[in-house]
């Protein structure tokens, strides 16, 4: 009993608010696949929302993360980040963010370099984004869970000084629903 309610009736309250956009952002496909699209772009933030993840998921509940770093930016964390997904999800999938003027597939080999060698077998590297939601998708069972890191709200992909499109809510959404054809 808290605040006069009971706990079934906060948690429907809770289930009705809206998330903040990209921010533990989430959708849930017919067959039960949740997708969770969140901001997380610095080794804390990915290790913090992993951790809340695998907090909440049962055992046979695969977590797929897919995640990039950003080129033109701090390159220490690469490693790091790789490390942290690889660590903490049954499946880490290497791609691009907002490579801006660096070569993408040279920010991949950077968090790559933070696997460590047990884990080499979990990890997937792709360097297009769109492609490597769709992956994701496929590899997903129903109870899975996708967690989408990196890009969060934002509604662009940054790559040689131009911004093209890009919503990773939007994508994976497009793709679950295709999966359910």
């Amino acid at each position: 009993d808290l605040l006069g309610l009971e706990q079934q009736e906060i948690l429907m309250l809770m289930s009705e608010l809206e998330s903040v956009s990209g921010r533990f952002q989430y959708v849930v496909s017919e067959e039960n696949i949740t997708a969770i699209v969140d901001y997380a772009h610095t080794p804390d933030a990915l290790k913090n929302v992993l951790e809340t993840i695998n907090s909440i998921r049962t055992k046979n509940e695969e977590l797929i993360t897919v995640v990039g770093c950003g080129g033109d930016r701090d390159k220490t964390k690469r490693p790091k980040m790789g490390h942290i997904a690889s660590e903490l999800s049954t499946k880490a999938i290497f791609t691009s963010d907002n490579p801006r003027s660096e070569v993408p597939e040279t920010i991949i080999q950077d968090i790559e370099s933070g696997v460590e060698p047990q884990n080499y077998r979990k990890t997937v590297s792709i360097v297009d984004r769109k492609q490597a939601i769709k992956t994701a998708c496929q590899m997903a069972q129903p109870n899975d869970i996708i967690l989408i890191a990196g890009k969060g709200h934002e509604t662009y992909q940054e790559i040689k000084g131009e911004r093209f499109d890009f919503d990773d809510f939007k994508i994976v959404k497009e793709f679950l629903k295709e999966l359910q054809k």
